[in-house]
């Protein structure tokens, strides 16, 4: 299906996008925007496989601009935190033939599109309107182009890796993928039109994109757009809200916990149905205490740019969870492989690898990623883990990430785990730090609870109690704050560089 045939369940009256302080969009005023922002793009000469730049702030605006955009062209949405020089890199990696922007946008990304002579559209957003209501103008770039919507196998949306390790890879999700994806979702969280998610997640990131807006659309609910992640003002949102869900990565789930100690009456309240974890990792410890403070379950998945988003789930109850595994295989085929291409038995350890409707047929211009990504069959993840015989995979580490001490192989997330238990630890990352003699040596950034303190002796020699020497981390950094990634995301590869150890 396409995107506008994805969310065609909702009923023409039933909200679809709702805002702070915003009367909601309906899913048919959303529908009919779609569809006039469509013929507005076929007036200025933009139509089928031509690819516009969104560089918009999170909002109502930039998920309805998401979806309507991608009727009749493909979408390319860009962190608007981005400099100059790194929206020149993505605009020409993109191929873009024309940019949106918000009306009064006067920043870099203006400066970019120039460099590159490509069409500046502006947003004209309808402030007095629903939620996500909203006209784009423009000069035309040529004749009309051809009055056709986007078809299934036609190119929605491009995203870019982090390139943490290398220079970003151009993913390219079609229709398909992405409707695959969004009802895999719907299935595993149980979505109905009585479901709203509240939405902090970053728009030009998969998981917001397709869980939080798309899954819920698709399932005809609506989706409560924020201007972004803001812990200070997180419960007065959930009152305004009334959410069932929210999704959000480990991070914001800690700080979440930061502010709701202060006010544990607000957090039990809410009548949350659920709450999602994706992105990276979450700590068991972690969980529970979401889960005590808000009397609803945590539900872990695992997800990837390249799959559309979910890959595996934990499942709702009554169904087992099992803190610490991201789930079963939740929409694509997941199976672990050797390095020989061996698809490996339960409780074997091996490379996590899926196939399916939802994921990518390869990376744009490159080749060379494309043989080593699709080897096999199957689409290599990158990540090492585990199957039980329950079919629920164990993510052991990043397959970049993992430390090599002198050959022994150490999974920085199993130190992590083990020292979030020391009672005055809220957040943990294990890295490697370049060793002279041994190659790498283990160390773990480390950020106390308010009020609480320990010292880097006390964490290594709980530490001690619990791992082999030879994972006890040899460096222990007491901060404020760890550095993150644009989408809330803690980062092992590069942190003893940002750090100054490396």
């Amino acid at each position: 299906m396409t995107i506008i045939e994805t969310i065609a369940a909702g009923a023409d009256g039933a909200p679809a996008v709702v805002a702070p302080g915003r009367s909601a969009l309906t899913h048919g005023g959303l529908r009919h925007r779609m569809l006039a922002v469509a013929r507005q793009l076929h007036d200025l000469g933009l139509g089928r496989g031509d690819r516009i730049a969104i560089v918009l702030a999170n909002g109502p605006e930039m998920a309805t601009a998401f979806l309507a955009v991608a009727v009749a062209a493909t979408t390319a949405p860009l962190n608007p935190a981005y400099r100059e020089e790194e929206l020149d890199f993505y605009l020409s990696d993109i191929g873009a033939k024309a940019i949106l922007v918000a009306d009064g946008e006067t920043g870099p990304a203006l400066a970019a599109a120039s460099r590159r002579g490509i069409a500046v559209l502006r947003l004209m957003a309808d402030e007095d309107g629903p939620a996500g209501s909203f006209a784009i103008a423009g000069e035309p770039l040529g004749a009309p182009a051809e009055p056709a919507l986007a078809e299934a196998g036609d190119v929605a949306l491009l995203l870019h890796t982090s390139g943490t390790t290398s220079r970003p890879k151009l993913v390219p999700l079609t229709h398909a993928n992405l409707a695959a994806s969004a009802a895999h979702i719907g299935r595993t969280l149980r979505l109905t039109a009585d479901d709203r998610c509240l939405n902090v997640m970053p728009l030009f990131h998969i998981h917001g994109l397709v869980a939080a807006v798309l899954a819920s659309l698709a399932a005809g609910g609506s989706v409560f757009c924020t201007p972004g992640f803001n812990a200070l003002v997180f419960l007065r949102w959930l009152n305004e809200a009334k959410p069932t869900w929210y999704t959000a990565v480990p991070t914001m789930h800690q700080a979440i916990l930061a502010r709701t100690a202060r006010n544990r009456d607000a957090a039990g309240q809410a009548r949350l149905r659920f709450i999602r974890s994706s992105s990276s990792s979450l700590p068991p410890q972690v969980m529970a205490e979401v889960e005590a403070t808000f009397g609803c379950p945590v539900i872990e998945s695992y997800g990837m740019t390249e799959a559309s988003h979910q890959m595996t789930s934990n499942p709702l109850p009554p169904a087992v969870r099992k803190p610490g595994s991201v789930g079963p295989a939740a929409g694509p085929e997941v199976a672990i492989m050797a390095e020989d291409g061996r698809l490996l038995a339960a409780g074997e350890t091996g490379e996590i690898v899926i196939r399916g409707p939802n994921v990518t047929a390869g990376y744009e211009n490159n080749p060379a990623a494309n043989a080593a990504a699709f080897a096999h069959g199957w689409f290599h993840t990158g990540d090492q883990g585990t199957q039980d015989a329950d079919g629920y995979v164990r993510v052991t580490g990043r397959l970049k990430e993992i430390i090599n001490r002198g050959g022994e192989k150490i999974s920085p997330r199993e130190v992590d785990e083990v020292i979030m238990d020391h009672p005055a630890v809220a957040q943990v990352v294990t890295f490697a730090v370049p060793h002279a003699k041994l190659g790498e040596e283990v160390a773990a950034a480390v950020v106390l609870r308010e009020g609480m303190a320990a010292g880097e002796r006390d964490i290594r020699d709980f530490a001690a109690k619990r791992l082999a020497d030879f994972k006890v981390p040899r460096r222990v950094l007491i901060l404020d704050e760890i550095p993150k990634g644009a989408t809330g995301k803690l980062q092992r590869i590069g942190l003893a560089a940002k750090l100054g150890l490396a």
